[in-house]
């Protein structure tokens, strides 16, 4: 046990990153339209998610460089690479912007369920404090530059979290045979198939394929660690994926048509388990709030750095101008209430068209014999890996249907 908690390396960050409080709001509704019928769905994508990550973690072990950088580097035609890498930069850098103010927003949401709203103004200018807090936590947490200080707080939050969610599910006594059959048996009930991709897209996260690289060779310089990684990867993200399973699982409990996002979910379910349900799912919500609201702006650094040759030096001042951009903009955006429809937007567009891309190029990338010799992608990775692609194109096609109103299918 010992030896395995010391081979804990990057997968509860990456586990930490796709459980934000979009995460939370999707399985929410999931849970209160449907109750366990979309449970395959959530299934489906934490293999994706495996599969996806460990591929990324191999690369990033075997090669010691981020995803970012392999692009950069792999692709030899000019005018595909510049492509690749504005399309990544627009995606990660610019997209991560528009969604930490999200992110920032659900930690809100759960220190709010505790201790009300708190806000002051400027002018005619309404600011929300526990904004700033959440800001001033996450600057102080990398401005240290310590990805050991960085992995150890984010483990404590994910492990918060995820007592809180499960505790959540474990109160509302669910149906065992009803659970297995969400799980293991696809049903696609009237009105559901967006709810369903965005299940996947919100579980298989873009950002997470460069975050994880680069952080599989901040923790590990051996090849023979590959096996670490493995394990690291595959436990963290079945884990994430039970949390995300549990808060299907509590949401539908509640039999009411008036819940729309997690802090509903918190207040719910207090009629059902007493006030204690609401402190409970509250601190998961922060706990999902302030870990995106890290990883997020690190993985945006990490992606900058790749893509422009900089190096991924913690402490470097190009590093920390990107992860500092980003944390500003998310604090100004969740602070004053701000709503850039039309940069979200267009990041849900960018992230929408960049996962089959990255997911085309990660097959493309795993199978180079003279990059990874015997460490290439097995028969099974790749007939697991085109599945994906062609899963990643149906949520392509649902962005860009969903932001433009095209008409391309549903």
């Amino acid at each position: 046990m010992k030896k395995l908690f010391k081979n804990i390396g990057p997968g509860p960050l990456v586990a930490a990153a796709f459980i934000g409080p979009g995460t939370v709001t999707v399985c929410t509704l999931s849970g209160v339209q449907f109750g366990y019928a979309l449970l395959w769905a959530m299934v489906l994508s934490i293999i994706a998610t495996v599969v996806l990550q460990e591929m990324t973690a191999r690369l990033g072990l075997v090669t010691q460089k981020g995803l970012s950088e392999v692009i950069r580097e792999e692709l030899k035609t000019p005018l595909v690479k510049y492509f690749a890498i504005a399309l990544i930069i627009s995606a990660i850098v610019i997209g991560n912007a528009a969604y930490e103010g999200g992110n920032i927003s659900g930690g809100v949401l759960g220190l709010e369920t505790l201790f009300g709203t708190l806000s002051f103004s400027i002018g005619s200018m309404q600011f929300n404090v526990f904004s700033i807090v959440i800001g001033i936590i996450a600057f102080i947490l990398l401005y240290i530059g310590n990805y050991k200080i960085i992995e150890r707080v984010l483990i404590a939050l994910v492990i918060v979290m995820s007592l809180a969610f499960l505790s959540a599910a474990i109160l509302t006594k669910p149906s065992i045979s009803q659970l297995f059959k969400g799980m293991f048996v696809p049903q696609f009930p009237k009105g559901s198939t967006l709810l369903i991709i965005a299940l996947i897209g919100t579980t298989v996260v873009p950002y997470n394929l460069f975050l994880h690289a680069s952080l599989v060779k901040e923790k590990w310089h051996d090849v023979k660690d590959l096996k670490h990684a493995r394990t690291d990867t595959f436990l963290a993200i079945v884990l994430g994926g039970l949390v995300s399973i549990s808060i299907i699982v509590s949401a539908t409990a509640i039999q009411s048509d008036t819940i729309t996002n997690a802090a509903d979910l918190a207040l719910g379910l207090e009629p059902l388990f007493g006030s204690a349900s609401k402190y409970v799912l509250a601190i998961g919500l922060f706990a999902a709030g302030i870990t995106s609201a890290i990883t997020a702006p690190l993985a945006a650094a990490y992606v900058a750095s790749g893509c422009f040759g900089w190096g991924t030096n913690l402490k470097s001042i190009k590093f920390r101008s990107v992860w500092v951009l980003i944390l500003v903009l998310g604090v100004l955006i969740s602070a004053s209430g701000l709503k850039p429809i039309e940069v979200i937007k267009f990041a849900q567009v960018a992230n929408g068209v960049l996962l089959p891309v990255i997911t085309g190029f990660l097959l493309w990338i795993m199978n180079r014999n003279a990059l990874l010799g015997i460490h290439k992608n097995s028969t099974l990775n790749n007939i697991i890996g085109v599945l994906i692609f062609l899963i990643s194109l149906l949520l392509a096609i649902t962005a860009l249907n969903k932001v433009f109103s095209l008409q391309l299918f549903l």
